[in-house]
């Protein structure tokens, strides 16, 4: 039977971003992510992953810093919320400096979404993406989910480049724990369990 999913960007929506994270004991956890996370976890989401680390094919990180990075937000998760990451996908290409076919796992593009659906059985249909740009809601839209933009300090912006290009996402929320209170209200129709 098919699972359903809340894929999610990792920085600037799960937490802060300072530009090209590759030191774990940098990462710091908005407020409201483990607990928000928890609740989608009790719903029986999978939580997923979706990254574009281009500062590996920039020369600034490695996939290893990457990996630790994703290890540590797990622990973070763990030890606030008993709740982790199912799965983390990444794309460590830029056009700049990498071939057409090695940027085509970018977000916008839904291709890391639907590897992910392929392997882990997930309806589409019954998905969510929560980011904090306008690739994450283009990248939620491309693959067939509904689509939740978080606003954060810095992406007033990306709110304003949505309405110029005509997309919408779902849901815009102030915060992380309201997109994922959104999420679980409209997939249940009002019935929460927290």
């Amino acid at each position: 039977m098919p699972s359903y999913a809340v894929f999610l960007d990792r920085d600037g929506t799960l937490n802060i971003d300072p530009g090209y994270l590759g030191d774990p004991d940098k990462v710091k956890l908005y407020t409201g992510v483990s607990e928000g996370l928890s609740n989608l976890k009790k719903n029986s989401f999978d939580l997923i992953v979706i990254t574009n680390q281009s500062g590996i094919s920039r020369g600034l990180i490695t996939l290893k810093d990457v990996n630790a990075v994703n290890l540590r937000v797990n622990e973070i998760l763990w030890n606030e919320a008993k709740v982790k990451i199912d799965k983390f996908y990444s794309c460590p290409f830029h056009p700049d400096f990498s071939s057409e076919e090695e940027v085509s796992c970018r977000k916008p593009s839904p291709r890391m979404v639907l590897s992910a659906a392929k392997e882990r059985d997930i309806d589409l249909t019954k998905s969510y993406f929560i980011g904090d740009k306008v690739i994450d809601v283009e990248c939620g839209n491309n693959a067939g989910l509904k689509t939740v933009l978080v606003r954060n300090s810095k992406n007033d912006e990306e709110i304003n480049l949505l309405r110029k290009r005509g997309i919408s996402a779902n849901f815009v929320a102030e915060n992380f724990l309201s997109a994922c209170d959104y999420i679980l209200a409209d997939f249940s129709g009002g019935i929460v369990e927290k």
